[in-house]
């Protein structure tokens, strides 16, 4: 076994926890905002009977005035619902067609956007469940008002409408292209840091590993599992190969696309049981869609949709299209910069334990530029862009990317010409 001097990438990339996963699900906020409402319906009246004696003063309405309250405010913030659900339903439609459907999954992960349902619902909730408080006596004076649960409800009404403008603007902001276009490339750049955190021209150098002869090898396939490889928890792959005294060679990167039966890994050793292949699977987790947790080349990908499309022949769209370059050349000024980690990774000791090919900074380099020149082949303001990108990005790139730009120059150039 070799020692790695790269430890320190086994924690430069995110993992999420499961209280992160739990909470990623459109629908988790807007439940539990909603469950917290129930709660508070069911609290606040027999809070009101405890203090009616001096809480007169926080609605001073009867029972008629404070049935009449609830209802107008349940009734008016259901169906201000249907407005944001109708809203939401055509932003998604429009941005789909506009730019391209793998931005989706941000905007629904916004927290203006699940905040502005989980409001709107957890007070119609709470104005319901507080109704039901209000005796129905003959007469108003001997009926009990739930004055505390009243005014609650009339705060989170005046919630609903600041929540409500806040999602308008949120809103009118989603379908700006140089928004999004911004939006998805500062998500990118911030996990180019963790990811590419030096800019030590050694920094990528180290001791290599391979299997010496006669080592037992495993080969692990994803099963009945399908999906791309969205997150590797390598934390839990280095203790998995430490306990089994072994190494994990990765055989896929992030974002790759595995189905049943692919193999996902490698292990050399021995010892490797149902029990591990539980372990690693979990520690490698499938999506049906991507997502810039961890993985670099989609905030690039999603990039480069958007300039496809705005080059097509049925948008013709340059300026978008010299957007999404300025938003690449900003990307990759800074990883032309920096060595990509070593793949080995190794434990405390300083043994090798996993094996995980990271970023290559030349397939991020392919991907920015050579989609965009085949379309922009008709487009010579886009081709000009595309130009003074790789000639910045030649004067302040390391040598060993050198090549890869000088390839890439000649390939925009034979479309220029």
């Amino acid at each position: 076994m070799a020692t790695s001097r790269s430890r320190g990438s086994v924690n430069a990339i995110e993992q999420a926890t499961l209280w992160d996963r739990m909470w990623q699900p459109f629908w988790v906020l807007p439940v539990a905002m909603t469950l917290g409402a129930l709660a508070m319906a069911l609290v606040l009246p027999e809070l009101d009977k405890e203090l009616r004696g001096w809480m007169f003063w926080v609605f001073p309405g009867g029972a008629d005035a404070a049935r009449g309250a609830l209802t107008t405010i349940a009734s008016a913030t259901i169906s201000t619902v249907g407005v944001v659900f109708s809203i939401t339903m055509v932003v998604l439609q429009l941005a789909s067609s506009s730019f391209t459907p793998r931005i989706l999954g941000s905007f629904l992960e916004s927290r203006v956007v699940q905040a502005t349902f989980g409001m709107f619902i957890a007070t119609f909730v709470f104005s319901l469940i507080a109704l039901r408080a209000i005796l129905n006596e003959t007469d108003d004076s001997s009926g009990f008002v739930p004055r505390v649960s009243v005014t609650f409800a009339f705060l989170m009404a005046i919630g609903c409408v600041g929540l409500f403008l806040a999602f308008v603007r949120h809103i009118t902001e989603s379908i700006q292209v140089s928004k999004v276009i911004s939006r998805i490339g500062d998500r990118t750049l911030r996990l180019i840091e963790r990811v590419l955190p030096g800019q030590d021209e050694n920094g990528g150098a180290g001791p290599t590993w391979s299997p010496t002869a006669g080592t037992p090898s495993t080969r692990i396939q994803v099963g009945e599992r399908h999906g791309h490889l969205d997150e590797i928890d390598l934390p839990e792959l280095v203790r998995l190969a430490g306990e089994l005294e072994g190494v994990i060679v990765l055989e896929r990167s992030l974002g790759a696309f595995v189905t049943h039966g692919q193999p996902l890994a490698t292990f050399w050793g021995e010892g490797w049981d149902e029990d591990a292949q539980s372990r690693l699977a979990s520690a490698m987790r499938l999506a049906t869609e991507r997502t810039t947790r961890q993985d670099v080349s989609f905030g690039f990908r999603q990039l480069v949709d958007i300039g496809d499309r705005a080059l097509s022949p049925g948008t013709n769209d340059p300026t978008t299209a010299n957007q999404v370059i300025n938003e690449l050349h900003r990307l990759l000024r800074v990883i032309v910069q920096r060595v990509v980690p070593s793949p080995y990774i190794a434990d405390d000791d300083g043994v090798v334990r996993v094996v995980a090919q990271g970023s290559d900074v030349e397939t991020l380099l392919t991907l920015s530029v050579q989609e965009l020149a085949h379309f922009a082949r008709d487009i010579p303001p886009v081709l000009r862009r595309l130009q003074l990108m790789l000639d910045d990005l030649d004067s302040c790139a390391l040598p060993r990317y050198q090549g890869s730009i000088d390839a890439l120059r000649e390939t925009v150039a034979s479309y220029a010409d």
